[in-house]
């Protein structure tokens, strides 16, 4: 299948020298979720600018739907939508002519009754005669979403979406969100959450400094670059490692009384080493009295790659 969106070599270096894209390489699937990861000022929302017209590049190519973006921008842009980081609006409109107004800004024919769906699907329709400025700031970000989706786009950027949302309403998002790729729209969100990457996306990218470092399904993502860390601890000192236990990424804390563990590789290893380890330890004699166990979550890849302290792979 053609991806939706292909990105090859994308460069973006401002007037001042500062560069904030360096060759980026991406392909998006049709009818994926997908969240870009990264820290501020990793080139996230230049990347979006870049496919949504916003930001002229350096050098490389944007295809989209199988098309030169650059070639084609006005046809192409009518089909994708951009839900914004920052509330720029008209905070004296009222709800339902700021909606209407962006489906005709894409030269769409009034279609009253799919605006009215789209402002019940995101509990706005009671809201519709409200002038933007009135509402909390959840609901004006639901607003910018509605306004997005009033011209039918296929693909969907979603450029922080949930950021000053309370729990309750992000949950109540991202449920949108997943209706919105169940009708078929193809969804790329950058997010600080990371528990919102967890949650819904199907892939996964991370960039840092202006460059994609990895891209991959989640699940394989966790399998390839998880693990386990467990610290056991123990009733007495001991001055080594006993030899049983040479086999596993084991070290003695100061004090000799905390063993150490670091391994695995996200797919249950780790948990087996640790059991092991234990068996080992009641087998040597060797009393302990507490075991702390973690797993890595996404959030603990995302920032050992951020930091540098594993490597990634693009894609």
């Amino acid at each position: 299948m053609q991806p939706i969106l292909e990105i090859r070599g994308l460069t973006k270096t401002y007037k001042g020298g500062f560069t904030a894209l360096k060759g980026v390489d991406l392909t998006i699937r049709k009818g994926e979720i997908f969240a870009l990861l990264g820290p501020n000022g990793a080139g996230k929302t230049t990347l979006i600018g870049a496919v949504c017209g916003l930001v002229r590049p350096s050098g490389g190519t944007i295809r989209v739907f199988g098309e030169d973006m650059q070639a084609n921008w006005r046809s192409l842009r009518a089909r994708i939508g951009l839900v914004p980081q920052e509330l720029a609006t008209d905070m004296f409109e009222p709800v339902l002519r700021a909606v209407s107004h962006s489906r005709g800004l894409f030269g769409l024919r009034p279609d009253p009754g799919r605006i009215e769906g789209i402002l019940k699907s995101l509990s706005l329709w009671e809201k519709r005669d409200e002038q933007i400025r009135a509402l909390s700031g959840g609901m004006k970000r639901r607003v910018l979403i509605a306004k997005a989706m009033a011209h039918e786009p296929q693909l969907l950027f979603l450029d922080e979406p949930t950021a000053g949302v309370d729990v309750e309403l992000r949950r109540d998002m991202w449920k949108q969100i997943a209706d919105m790729r169940d009708r078929g729209t193809t969804v790329i969100l950058t997010t600080h959450y990371i528990e919102e990457a967890e949650e819904m996306a199907d892939r996964v990218g991370i960039i840092r400094q202006g460059e994609i470092v990895m891209v991959d399904e989640k699940e394989a993502m966790m399998r390839r670059l998880g693990r386990t860390e467990a610290h056991i601890t123990l009733r007495e000192p001991l001055l080594v490692v006993p030899e049983s236990l040479s086999r596993f990424p084991l070290t003695l804390g100061s004090e000799r009384t905390v063993l150490t563990y670091r391994g695995g590789d996200g797919s249950g290893q780790g948990k087996a080493d640790v059991a092991e380890i234990t068996k080992a330890l009641t087998l040597a004699g060797i009393d302990y009295i507490a075991i702390d166990q973690h797993e890595s979550s996404l959030e603990d890849i995302f920032v050992d790659l951020v930091e540098g302290r594993v490597a990634g792979a693009g894609a």
